[in-house]
């Protein structure tokens, strides 16, 4: 008679090791492709972000879409636009990004009539040029020209003839820039009725200014040290008639008729 061979029957404990065993070992198999799948992402965003910034470096720095096509002036009213964009010599299809702005404001603030500049890129193939100009406080005739004087003691304009808006100040040969400042501190300390009485201003030194009125009275008024004080003691002098009104010292003004 034939035997029949029994296999073992397995343990409920063996069967529940054996499914834990298999189930740990999807979840390795899991985080491993996790961990492998995470290292390629960040290397493709690597990629990805460095072929960006190079793309962005050559765009901004090397290629012509960014490129100088055009300079636009403003701010300017007696300077003729044109002169600006000459001596501010612009280079034309250089990147926006390469061009050295403080160059080329320093190229427009060597006019003489302009104040001060300020040079911005306007993307994406523009450069804008702000001026501002100086502003006249008098005139002066000087070389048998008539020159703007502007308050820093500046000679920067011409005009074809007096310009009757302007206050007249005369100068010597031996005047200097500093004179000439103060000249115009002491033309932009007088109000407005006064000013229209005024002749003409005449600057030998930083300390020897003197006015001739319309009348025909002169008036020695020093350096503009002290000129609001000045103002107001000559405006009181001016009610006795005199040929001269000293307020050179304001604490103690003198008159001679």
């Amino acid at each position: 008679m034939r035997r029949l061979r029994l296999r073992p029957a397995r343990t409920e404990g063996a069967a529940t090791d054996e499914r834990a065993a298999l189930t740990t070992r999807k979840k390795f198999l899991r985080r491993r492709r996790a961990r492998t799948w995470l290292v390629w992402r960040r290397l493709l965003i690597g990629l990805v972000v460095v072929g960006t910034a190079a793309g962005a470096v050559w765009l901004v720095y090397f290629s012509s879409v960014l490129a100088s096509a055009r300079t636009d002036v403003t701010g300017t009213e007696s300077l003729p636009e044109a002169l600006v964009v000459e001596t501010a010599q612009v280079p034309l299809g250089v990147p926006l990004a390469r061009l050295d702005v403080g160059a080329i404001e320093a190229r427009v603030e060597g006019l003489a009539a302009v104040e001060s500049a300020e040079v911005s890129r306007s993307w994406p193939d523009r450069v804008r040029i702000r001026v501002t100009e100086r502003t006249p406080v008098a005139a002066v005739l000087w070389e048998g020209r008539w020159r703007g004087l502007d308050e820093s003691g500046l000679l920067f304009r011409d005009y074809d003839r007096r310009p009757p808006a302007l206050p007249v100040v005369q100068m010597r040969a031996s005047t200097t820039v500093d004179a000439l400042a103060e000249g115009a501190a002491v033309v932009n300390a007088l109000p407005e009725e006064l000013l229209r009485r005024v002749e003409a201003f005449d600057v030998r030194s930083i300390d020897d200014i003197t006015f001739g009125l319309k009348s025909g009275a002169q008036v020695v008024w020093g350096s503009s040290e002290y000129s609001e004080a000045k103002v107001e003691v000559l405006q009181i002098l001016l009610d006795k008639p005199a040929t001269t009104y000293d307020v050179s010292a304001p604490g103690r003004p003198t008159t001679r008729s």
